[in-house]
């Protein structure tokens, strides 16, 4: 059965951070279960939002819409919008504590992460980010819960600092079990560290 992943998107979406994850969701090869995700995007309508790199993109859906049981996770990318704590994606951090209320989980870096730190969620899990002065910035209560990391996964809640999508990503693969443990070693070392042997035992 198909799993959606819902990807968050907003004018200057910083559109690099999620790449990774996108496409080896999508397509990636060594999966356990090819074809099991669906990717579909969500807008604060379904008017087209202009990434930060230029992609003009249609949401699939409006966040009105978007319904946890409806997931198998939330995945948040930075935006100009975010560092400004504006209008339009504070909807998305509550949307992001409706999700993990009900246990399903988010998928956060960059800015958004400074939307969940405002928005409390980061008050008591393990997370990482731009960095800890970033965050404390942001007047949030979990500055001893900050951890000096790439990416990691405290309680459903993905965390990654903005030159992190390889990273990202692999978090991402690990929730969802996209890939077996040793391909999910393999695909991080090709990626992450331009391992040409690694492409091997991705494929195998």
């Amino acid at each position: 059965m198909t799993e959606t992943v819902h990807v968050a998107v907003y004018e200057g979406l910083s559109d690099w951070e999620i790449g990774h994850a996108l496409a080896s969701l999508r397509g990636g090869i060594g999966q356990l279960s090819p074809g099991r995700f669906a990717v579909r995007t969500v807008g604060p309508s379904t008017d087209p939002v202009l990434t930060m790199g230029g992609l003009r993109i249609v949401p699939d859906m409006e966040l009105a819409e978007l319904r946890p049981a409806d997931s198998a996770m939330l995945v948040l990318a930075g935006s100009n919008g975010w560092l400004a704590g504006d209008a339009v994606t504070a909807p998305f951090a509550k949307a992001a504590r409706a999700f993990l209320d009900a246990g399903v989980p988010v998928a956060a870096i960059c800015g958004a992460v400074a939307g969940l730190a405002r928005e409390g969620l980061l008050d008591d899990r393990a997370h990482t980010g731009a960095a800890a002065e970033f965050l404390a910035s942001t007047g949030y209560a979990g500055g001893s819960f900050y951890r000096e990391a790439d990416a990691m996964t405290d309680r459903n809640l993905i965390t990654a600092g903005p030159t992190e999508p390889v990273p990202f990503a692999r978090e991402i693969f690990a929730q969802l079990g996209v890939y077996s443990p040793a391909k999910l070693d393999a695909w991080f070392r090709l990626y992450a560290h331009g391992d040409a042997a690694a492409y091997y035992e991705l494929a195998a």
